[in-house]
């Protein structure tokens, strides 16, 4: 992934504090080189590729329900005793059911790249990290690894030596030797194939004159050992760099033909890959033609692990016919961090000089002049200041800086009264305007680059499906809903469970993820956790239409579920107690240290096991307490997992902030509180009734490590 003569520009994720995890502190550091990460894509072609998680893979030991991309990051390989910054550049190496991939990973310690390994037996849903298969005193990446006669061969991009080497399997796939150097020259991103009895090796020299990222040149030869000879029309290409020149991955074969991988780096370093088919390959001739490439990508920009660009992908036909992708991704461009500082500063400055003009306006900074800058300072001067006066007619020249200089204290003074209606105003807008420019100052330099990104659990990630209830007089608030929440890292789709009125259409709703509409036909409350089989995600997040929170604290809660997948995992805690039963808010849970309710108004469960036990025989007659209530189907859910169980059932997770958009409209069904929680304590002592009491449970806040239930 280097680009010639150093590293390529990008930009990495994270923010200048240090990132959640056990050996984040020690790599994923931002270091503008990028924050790329690997996903797997699987389809009937390779121009029909689609992401992990589209193919519904299942893993119920590591909670991944499905999994999802990305597969690898810095963070597992960190996490398993390699520091890296990023990894990319995936090249697939697959052994009859076993998937092994070598990758670049930017040492956090030397800052170079080496190459890493890790292995799957699960069609990429897992992987194992087996550790660094290559490590030299120089940057290595574009670990291409092929067969030749029974032997593995790996040939890296190690341009920083001023050479192309091929390694040789010792010991597959960690231990590797020198075979030969095919190349005196520091080509960058080079892979072989065969072609019409003859092997090719096509690769880019960026240390001569030439369009970097946009060179291309081709060699041939009897044997891909070499010896090489040039093709006739090198360089192949010296063109623009959005056109695809450099190299993007591994070549392959479809239908017959012969399709190279280009990177488009036009807007950004690595911004997307291009595809082309070969139409001609001979010593004399090279001429290829771009095809559509088309895969299911995200719309979620920052917040998707390649929203912002993918330029690698490796692609191959298993046994079984089926096509599997490797892509690297980055979720910023290139040079994210660095020109969020430069903004930062600039941002510093500019307040610096806002301090200045208040300054200047209310007489505490006038402009002071040396006397010695001045041409007729009679004071003791050096023979060279006079000698430069002289030469330069410095003297009269400093005297007309000074004298307009000092003029700009008073005619801003004069203009701008500060003891007027009008002087007050200004001030007052020079000081919001600064204020505004300090907290961009410190968003840029130490926000982070503005996404709100997944938690892995085990190493790996999920999705969620995100189910909300509501009806016509809401309609607003769906909108606004939809279009927020379905950016959020982990949401798979969004189920709207409309329960009156005419649904509205889904060219209505501006959103990033499926949306499905699913008309009830009566009005009920107990809609809400009615059996679906089209939902084909095991988390579920319950979420009333009218609350507002960031995606990171969905992200986080959505965490924490995986860890206690059997619980209701939400954001509202009660507590229930007494031998009068009364419903409170969460102010009397916080009096008394403890919760044992989460309402599930914004709360994560197990689809497969929240519906069915809700839909039960056993729970029948408290469906018709919640119908005749109009109320109540939270408190009902949990009482029915306590029942189930008596180890804990509930977990609470605090979010950041929360905003309640139905005050806004006054379209709730608990807008008369003291009404509202009267029928819920009714509710209360009927559910003790059927299904027995929560007074004996209390589970208390700050019990958890991370602190996300203080």
């Amino acid at each position: 992934m280097v680009v010639a003569g150093g590293s390529d520009n990008g930009g990495a994720g994270g923010s200048c504090c240090m990132r959640w995890g056990s050996a984040q502190w020690l790599g994923c550091q931002e270091d503008n080189e990028g924050s790329w990460s690997i996903g797997v894509f699987f389809g009937h072609s390779p121009f029909s590729l689609k992401p992990i998680e589209a193919a519904d893979v299942w893993r119920n030991e590591s909670a991944a329900w499905p999994v999802a991309n990305p597969v690898i990051t810095c963070a597992q390989l960190s996490d398993s005793g390699f520091p890296s910054n990023f990894v990319a550049d995936p090249f697939l190496y697959v052994q009859g059911d076993i998937f092994y991939l070598f990758y670049e990973t930017k040492n956090s310690f030397t800052m170079q790249g080496d190459i890493g390994v890790a292995k799957s037996i699960d069609k990429g849903a897992t992987w194992q990290q087996l550790g660094i298969a290559l490590d030299e005193d120089w940057h290595l990446s574009y670990p291409y690894v092929f067969n030749y006669l029974g032997q593995i061969y790996m040939m890296p991009e190690s341009s920083q030596k001023g050479e192309l080497r091929l390694y040789r399997a010792i010991n597959f796939p960690l231990k590797w030797e020198l075979d030969r150097v095919i190349m005196k020259k520091p080509l960058i991103d080079s892979f072989i194939t065969d072609h019409d009895g003859e092997y090719w090796l096509f690769g880019s020299d960026h240390s001569n004159f030439g369009i970097k990222n946009g060179q291309l040149e081709i060699w041939y030869s009897s044997s891909p050992l070499g010896p090489w000879k040039p093709h006739k029309k090198n360089p192949i290409y010296n063109i623009d760099r959005s056109l695809g020149a450099r190299n993007g991955g591994r070549p392959f074969r479809y239908n017959g033909s012969l399709y190279r991988i280009g990177q488009d780096c036009g807007e950004t370093y690595g911004r997307r890959v291009r595809i082309f088919k070969v139409e001609v390959l001979t010593r004399a001739d090279y001429k290829e033609v771009e095809v559509p490439f088309h895969f299911e990508k995200s719309s979620k920009g920052r917040n998707t692990w390649n929203g912002a660009r993918y330029h690698h992908l490796d692609v191959q036909q298993l046994s079984s016919g089926e096509w599997v992708g490797v892509m690297d991704g980055d979720r910023v461009p290139s040079g994210d961090s660095v020109h969020r500082f430069l903004l930062g500063c600039a941002s510093v400055a500019a307040v610096a000089g806002l301090i200045v003009l208040m300054g200047v306006l209310l007489g505490a900074v006038n402009c002071i002049i040396p006397l010695n800058w001045c041409g007729d300072y009679s004071g003791k001067r050096s023979d060279s200041l006079m000698a430069w006066e002289r030469a330069n007619v410095f003297s009269s020249k400093v005297r007309q800086f000074c004298s307009r200089l000092n003029r700009v204290p008073s005619f801003l003074r004069g203009r701008i009264k500060t003891n007027t209606y009008t002087g007050r105003l200004v001030l007052v807008l020079i000081f919001l305007v600064g204020v505004a420019l300090s907290c961009t100052g410190v968003k840029f330099i130490c926000g982070g680059n503005g996404a709100e990104e997944p938690y892995s659990w085990k190493g790996h990630y999920s999705q969620f499906t995100l189910l909300t209830m509501t009806y016509d007089a809401r309609l607003w608030n769906l909108k606004m809903y939809v279009k927020h929440y379905s950016r959020c890292a982990s949401v798979k789709e969004i189920v709207v469970v409309w329960n009156k009125g005419i649904p509205p259409k889904l060219s209505d709703l501006d959103s990033a993820v499926p949306v499905r509409i699913r008309v009830e036909n009566q009005n009920s409350l107990n809609n809400r956790f009615k059996m679906d089989p089209y939902i084909k995600t095991r988390a579920v997040l319950e979420l009333d239409d009218d609350i507002m929170m960031p995606c990171d604290d969905v992200e986080r809660g959505f965490m924490v579920w995986r860890q206690h997948p059997d619980r209701i995992v939400g954001f509202y805690p009660r507590f229930v107690d007494g031998s009068r039963l009364k419903y409170r808010g969460e102010k009397y849970a916080r009096r008394n240290k403890g919760y044992n309710m989460i309402l599930t108004g914004a709360a994560f469960i197990d689809s497969q096991v929240a519906f069915e036990r809700y839909w039960s025989e056993k729970a029948k007659a408290g469906r018709e307490v919640v119908d005749n209530y109009f109320n109540c189907e939270d408190v009902l859910l949990n009482f029915l997992y306590a029942n189930a169980s008596s180890s804990k059932t509930v977990e609470y997770v605090r979010p950041a902030w929360a905003i309640d958009t139905s005050k806004f409209s006054g379209a709730a069904i608990s807008r008369n509180t003291k009404l509202h929680y009267k029928i819920r304590s009714d509710c209360l002592m009927k559910f003790t009734n059927m299904y027995g009491s929560l007074t004996g449970q209390r589970w208390e806040f700050d019990g958890r490590k991370d602190g996300w239930d203080l």
